[in-house]
């Protein structure tokens, strides 16, 4: 019997840009009496159908993007006589989709580290259960990657989970409904050990894959001190303690050599000490969801606690004038944008000093507050699909897996052009080299440079209307990019990290 973990995708770029870091983990949470997993991230190539065998059993896990492209992969799998295991976010939302159209014999809803052992055994004795409830398992439960499997060539990034769950409730996401608002912290020990073993293998670059780095402000200790609840207190300060230890740790035990990216939200800039600690463990850069430019905007995605106007660009200066560089990540399509905000967008992310930045257009994700208000409103008005409701719109073939809002005064072609517009200014080559100035070295300027335009490439043509011969280009381009890219970001092996481990 052997097992095969599958990340699908329906485009391959021969080279990606981060791990995929739940095919290692469930990797390692395969027990060693099965053998190896033969482990397959489709953004490097495509699944060869030939190497599943019957008896086998096939793991695929799957978000909506990839949903349609993961339920193909189950059907050939099923018709080849394995047996097909679904997981990941979107399978826990739509279990019975995933059986109706994916042929799954069975769906892991939750988290899949403690749980696929059971599921494996269960597969091998015949008694596989429909359902399998991951639920949400603490911190010291978190299995560690098994990157012995990893094709270390092939990626630029490899990242790391330090922390899951996320206590904020903004409307477009689904993590701190399906992760829980309750951060769940690896143990540091093994987050060190983790790193080391990456450096060892050559990577110099490591993605901090957090729902939220910063899961405790100081907001939050100062409401909860007003509250005088003594357990929440210090359980909020235990949580931030054991951050600023990961960090310390970070610091002094890791090559120095290193760069780590994360993810946080704006509340950190209030937070000086916490950015200093971040640029000694050489966190150097983080993306940090800005969303809008104006209150009305922030007010309807539930992220009141972000900044407008000059105070915004303040607060993401701040970030820059502590050593971390910031990802701006901006909406459009609110309900409150007109023609003007898009060009307010692009002079606030020209004028804070952001390192990189992505201009996405409003969509509604299974498990978001702003899904269930789409949902609930267009009703029956979408035609039915294959049996199923039209608000399931990544069943579609001829769409790519992404529902845009309807807007109150722009057209959805508006929204998009304007959209685009944005990305081509801030990535053109003159505004590249301006930002490219946070280095002095030529070499890491025309790094900078192209690791922008591989961005750009990769994330910028990806809303609803645009055509598939442009993200056909996009995905040709970034092909020719990314192989240069992936020297840059690499180091020579360090072998003697590992043995240090024993």
């Amino acid at each position: 019997m052997q097992v095969h973990l599958v990340n699908p995708s329906n485009l391959s770029f021969g080279v990606g840009v981060i791990t995929p870091r739940w095919l290692y983990v469930l990797a390692a949470a395969t027990p060693r009496q099965y053998g190896d997993p033969l482990v397959i991230d489709e953004a490097l190539e495509q699944i060869d159908p030939e190497t599943i065998q019957q008896g086998d059993i096939v793991g695929i896990g799957i978000h909506t993007a990839n949903a349609l492209r993961g339920y193909d992969i189950g059907q050939i799998a099923r018709e080849r006589g394995a047996k097909v295991v679904f997981g990941g976010v979107h399978a826990s939302l739509y279990p019975d989709e995933s059986k109706e159209l994916g042929a799954a014999h069975a769906v892991v809803k939750g988290d899949g580290d403690v749980i696929w052992a059971q599921v494996l055994a269960d597969a091998q004795s015949g008694d596989l259960l429909p359902i399998y409830e991951g639920g949400r398992i603490e911190g010291s439960d978190f299995a560690k990657a098994r990157w012995d499997l990893l094709e270390c060539e092939k990626y630029m990034w490899a990242s790391v989970q330090t922390v899951r769950g996320c206590p904020k409730h903004c409307s477009f996401c689904s993590v701190w409904r399906t992760d829980g608002q309750k951060p769940r912290q690896s143990n540091v020990d093994g987050i060190i050990q983790e790193i080391r073993e990456l450096r060892s293998k050559g990577f110099r670059f490591v993605a901090l894959a957090d729902d939220n780095f910063y899961p405790v402000t100081l907001r939050d200790l100062e409401v909860a001190e007003r509250g005088g609840n003594q357990q929440n207190i210090q359980n909020l300060r235990s949580i931030r303690e054991e951050r600023f230890e990961l960090m310390e740790r970070l610091e002094t035990e890791v090559p120095q050599d290193m760069v780590f990216f994360t993810q946080i939200t704006m509340e950190a800039a209030e937070d000086t000490k916490f950015l200093d600690a971040m640029c000694k463990a050489k966190i150097r850069g983080a993306l940090v969801g800005v969303e809008s430019v104006t209150p009305e905007g922030l007010k309807a995605i539930y992220k009141g606690f972000n900044l407008t106007g000059d105070s915004l660009v303040d607060r993401l200066r701040t970030f820059r004038k502590h050593g971390v560089f910031i990802l701006g990540s901006f909406i459009f399509g609110l309900p409150s944008d007109d023609p003007e905000t898009f060009d307010a967008t692009a002079e606030l992310a020209g004028k804070a000093d952001l390192a990189f930045a992505q201009f996405m257009s409003l969509s509604v994700f299974p498990g978001t507050v702003d899904f269930q208000k789409w949902e609930k409103r267009v009703g029956d008005s979408e035609e039915p699909l294959q049996g199923f409701p039209g608000t399931r719109y990544w069943l579609q073939e001829d769409r790519l897996r992404k529902a845009d809002v309807d807007h109150p005064t722009m057209s959805k072609e508006e929204i998009l052009m304007r959209t685009q517009g944005v990305w081509n200014k801030f990535y053109s080559i003159p505004s590249i080299w301006k930002r490219s100035r946070v280095t002095t070295k030529l070499r890491w300027r025309i790094s900078f440079l192209l690791v922008s335009k591989l961005y750009r490439q990769m994330y910028a043509n990806t809303g609803l209307s645009t055509d598939s011969a442009r993200v056909n280009r996009a995905a040709t381009w970034a092909r020719l990019i990314a192989k240069p890219c992936v020297r840059i970001f690499k180091g020579a092996p360090m072998p003697e990290l590992q043995a240090d481990q024993g």
